[in-house]
């Protein structure tokens, strides 16, 4: 009973943050700039330790010369590295975009998939990347896209308990209508960018402050 008392809050609690930032991110959506599946995929590898402003600085030139899936599976692996070295980690994720947009390819036509399973199978996606692509190019909510920021806002909003994504995915799924959870992590996003900040989060002016049971310690930290 117990258990079932303390979902039934943390049920409340979500439904209350969800209709608030909805009311102060009434259009928030994905910052990336993209016109393909494809281009969002690559964008969102580029993305990982990565402001999507950044992102938005490199992607230009890099989509100019390589449009799509084909262009970027036969691309020069050090041109390629060139490109996006703003971003950071530049060798690792160009090998994974080389070898995601090679097996799509190869295995899918060219076409970025749609389904989840599918998605995992290609270099350097995990959900965080898969969920991005599937809600925002195919409108498609499989899943709660977790990211640093979703993942220090729910656990100071009381949400999960854990650390791990995947575990805070499965917890945030259970709190939140499918419809919402890809416009949850996104207001989520603007949020902890805005107000609830890694440090020194802005906790005086926070529209959530008064439903935070995190709120005391973070003020007296």
């Amino acid at each position: 009973m117990a258990i079932l008392r303390r979902l039934a809050v943390r049920k409340q609690r979500a439904n209350e943050v969800l209709v608030r930032l909805k009311r102060r991110y009434p259009d928030a959506t994905c910052t990336l700039n993209y016109q393909t599946p494809v281009q969002l995929l690559v964008a969102t590898i580029l993305s990982a330790q990565c402001t999507d402003e950044r992102v938005n600085q490199v992607t230009p030139a890099l989509f100019a010369r390589f449009p799509d899936a084909q262009a970027l599976a036969n691309a020069d692996i050090h041109e390629l590295e060139t490109l996006i070295k703003p971003t950071g980690f530049y060798r690792n994720k160009a090998r994974h975009i080389q070898g995601a947009c090679r097996k799509i390819v190869q295995e899918f036509g060219g076409q970025v998939p749609k389904s989840m399973e599918q998605l995992l199978t290609l270099p350097g996606v995990a959900r965080k990347t898969a969920n991005v692509v599937l809600a925002h190019a195919y409108g498609i909510n499989a899943g709660v896209t977790v990211d640093t920021h979703v993942k220090r806002v729910s656990r100071r909003l009381g949400l999960t308990d854990h650390t791990d994504p995947l575990r805070i995915e499965r917890d945030l799924i259970e709190l939140i209508p499918q419809p919402d959870w890809e416009n949850w992590s996104i207001r989520l996003i603007y949020h902890g960018r805005d107000t609830c900040t890694a440090r020194n989060p802005k906790c005086h002016v926070c529209l959530l402050a008064d439903i935070c049971p995190s709120r005391d310690a973070l003020v007296a930290a």
